[in-house]
């Protein structure tokens, strides 16, 4: 037994547990203008078929539609909600449904293990505190659930998403998640416990969602909740002031990329199989790796105890502890932290989890052979990469191939990226959101970032994670500065807000914190009061510019390697008896052969692209032996050379010059100073006109 304690969004102070209740709750960590006027006397927005009873909107005014003055859609963006949670862990880790064709009272209860008084309710009292019990009831009286603490009941119900939707929201994230490891060991459970089968089930039943509210509007398409699967599609739905729901996934083992020993348990064609199902279900955006190192990647650690609880769930889940060495720049992952007695108790014999130094902060795992082959499928399929919860070490990498393939599908979801990053995602045309932190914290990281959102004209986002055992908005109070004052109008100003009713409950902000999904617009209200108007204003931009990420990578036409097969010649070649190393094997486009030349400076690889083309961007891809120093020079004739890019602090990867076209027949990379004590040597050498 052990306590572990900790500070930041997520978490909160624990009751001493046993490793194995510990590991279900952290590894469950995923997830103005006008309105328009609608025909007279047609309020197209309200269902003629509603359930009843059914809980409250609260909410009047018709919803804005339409573009804006320069043609572009508005609305909030939640880039990192997960609606079928509660399929999630074999069924009955998240208690409660999004929607039920029984009704009200059939989704919003709790799970059957709970009652009389919730002295079974294991997760809890793990996730709580205190000893667990509750009271279950749901629908009608709602007292204790669901609640800005109480991560174990549905946060989702579609009438709440509805609300939220009135409120000005107009895209929606919803990730397929779930743990297999969880599942295995959590002791309520009716389902099998693996991955994949989890991810078909929530894909499906978000389409049967989209049905249900279908219904209530008279037929298929009418309703508000529309899944889109592409950004023109998108753009559609929300000028029709409707909700565009998007799929993505996140979960640990995709594909059955498990990993055992540092033994891959999957395949390229594992992965291109299970890239393409996910394509098929409507998938367009996932994380490669959550929680767990796996075959693909490593990930970016939890702190503290609770980082060490994870630690000893990857032992046993892989055979492997995580391995930390020092960082090589500013970006770092989270420290582990140090073990504790009952930890080590549930691990074999002889096995102790190890202590880390203190300023080695960063995973040694990155992203692998088999990771850069899915990050380049996902390119292939012209869908969007979730860095968050990616090691530096893999994030780096993956930005790397981003940048080399010009491809600006990447997405920051949920503040689990270094925020050193951020400018290198917005320089690829990216999209960040931040967690759903309290109004203060919000404000506070949106207007430390409001320069870069400015220099590159994007739009910000939230992520609520709703239904990811993540914890939410506390209440500030009702004698805190700047209450939220109800009723309030809604941003675009053409609704009227009031306080939230289902059943017998009515919720407050102020008192109740962010208890679920249907408080976000009240969320944001209160951001209006604490951070300001210019917050809420970039919030509001959110639609446009995660659809602008979207649209580009669909649009993304994979640049042609002038390079690929062209003559070459070198300063040098380093000689092995048993493989060549000639300056041909950096531009024969196999990556597993390379270029090295002797062991010592200015050496030269030139590549002879047949005859003049316009050229823009150099990619190199280094082998261990790279170049510190070195430019990158073109030529007309082979004789005069001018450099168009050079850096005197080059670390090794994957690097991508970027500078004016210019006309060349001729691409020297000129090396000045190694990195190492070896020579200089290139997987591949590409050379782009665009």
């Amino acid at each position: 037994m052990w306590v572990v304690s900790t500070t930041g969004r997520t978490y909160r102070g624990r009751p001493r547990v046993t490793l194995v209740s510990l590991l279900f709750f952290v590894l469950a960590m995923a997830l103005g203008p006008t309105s328009s006027s609608a025909a007279a006397g047609t309020d197209w927005w309200t269902p003629t078929a509603r359930p009843a009873p059914d809980s409250q909107i609260n909410v009047t005014g018709e919803p804005f539609t339409g573009v804006d003055a320069q043609g572009e859609v508005r609305g909030f963006v939640d880039a990192h909600d997960h609606l079928m949670a509660n399929e999630a862990f074999g069924g009955r880790l998240i208690c409660g449904k999004t929607f039920s064709d029984a009704g009200v009272a059939d989704a919003l209860k709790d799970c059957p293990e709970h009652y009389p008084d919730g002295s079974l309710a294991i997760f809890d009292y793990i996730t709580k505190g205190g000893d667990g019990r509750h009271d279950p009831v749901g629908w009608p009286t709602f007292k204790d659930w669901p609640a800005h603490d109480s991560l174990t009941h549905q946060q989702n119900y579609y009438a709440w998403v509805e609300r939220a939707w009135r409120g000005g929201q107009r895209v929606l994230v919803n990730d397929l998640v779930t743990n297999g490891v969880i599942c295995s060991v959590y002791f309520f459970k009716d389902r099998s416990c693996d991955e994949m089968t989890s991810i078909r089930l929530q894909a499906k039943l978000t389409y049967d969602l989209q049905a249900y509210v279908d219904k209530m509007y008279g037929g298929t398409g009418k309703g508000w909740f529309r899944i889109v699967t592409d950004s023109a599609q998108a753009r559609e739905v929300i000028k029709q002031g409707k909700l565009a729901v998007v799929l993505g996934v996140e979960t640990s083992e995709p594909f059955g990329c498990k990993q055992i020993l540092d033994i891959p348990q999957c395949s390229k064609a594992d992965i291109d199989a299970g890239l393409d199902e996910l394509y098929g279900l409507g998938v367009r955006s996932m994380f490669l790796c959550h929680k767990f190192d796996n075959a693909l990647c490593g990930v970016r650690f939890d702190e503290g105890g609770l980082g060490t609880a994870i630690n000893v769930g990857q032992f046993l889940s892989t055979g492997t502890f995580w391995k930390t060495e020092k960082c090589t720049g500013p970006q770092h992952d989270n420290p582990i932290g140090t073990a504790a007695s009952g930890a080590e108790k549930d691990l074999p014999a002889g096995v102790a989890v190890p202590s880390y130094d203190a300023d080695a902060q960063c995973n040694t795992r990155g992203l692998t052979e088999l990771g850069e082959y899915a990050v380049r499928g996902m390119v292939k399929r012209k869908m969007m990469l979730e860095v968050d919860h990616m090691s530096v070490k893999a994030t780096g990498r993956a930005l790397d191939i981003l940048e080399s393939e010009s491809y600006p599908g990447v997405i920051s979801s949920h503040s689990w990226m270094d925020l050193n990053w951020t400018e290198r995602v917005y320089g690829l045309g990216g999209f960040i959101a931040q967690y759903m932190h309290g109004s203060e914290q919000f404000s506070a990281e949106a207007k430390r970032t409001d320069a870069l959102r400015d220099k590159y004209g994007v739009g910000y986002g939230f992520g609520t994670d709703m239904n990811g055992v993540g914890g939410w908005p506390a209440p500030r109070g009702a004698t805190a500065p700047n209450p939220v004052t109800y009723p309030f109008r809604s941003v675009d100003g053409g609704s009227v807000i009031d306080r939230q009713t289902t059943g017998q409950r009515t919720w407050d902000l102020n008192t109740d914190g962010a208890a679920h999904y249907g408080l976000v617009p009240d969320w944001i209200e209160d951001i209006r009061h604490v951070g300001g108007q210019d917050v809420v204003n970039d919030l509001f931009r959110g639609a446009e510019s995660y659809l602008d990420t979207w649209g580009a990578s669909e649009r993304h036409q994979a640049g042609v390697n002038l390079a690929q097969g062209a003559a070459t010649t070198a300063s040098s070649a380093e000689w092995n008896p048993f493989t060549s190393y000639a300056p041909g094997q950096a531009v024969d486009g196999a990556r597993n052969t390379r270029w090295a030349s002797d062991w010592s400076d200015d050496q030269w690889l030139r590549v002879d692209l047949g005859s003049t083309h316009l050229v823009r961007r150099v990619t190199l891809d280094w082998e261990r032996a790279y170049g510190k120093s070195y430019r990158v020079e073109l030529s007309a004739d082979g004789t005069t050379w001018q450099t168009a890019w050079s850096t005197t602090s080059g670390d090794g990867g994957l690097d991508t010059a970027l500078f004016t076209a210019t006309p060349a027949r001729y691409v020297r990379v000129h090396g000045l100073a190694r990195g190492t004590d070896w020579g200089y040597s290139l997987y591949e050498v590409g050379v782009h006109s665009s």
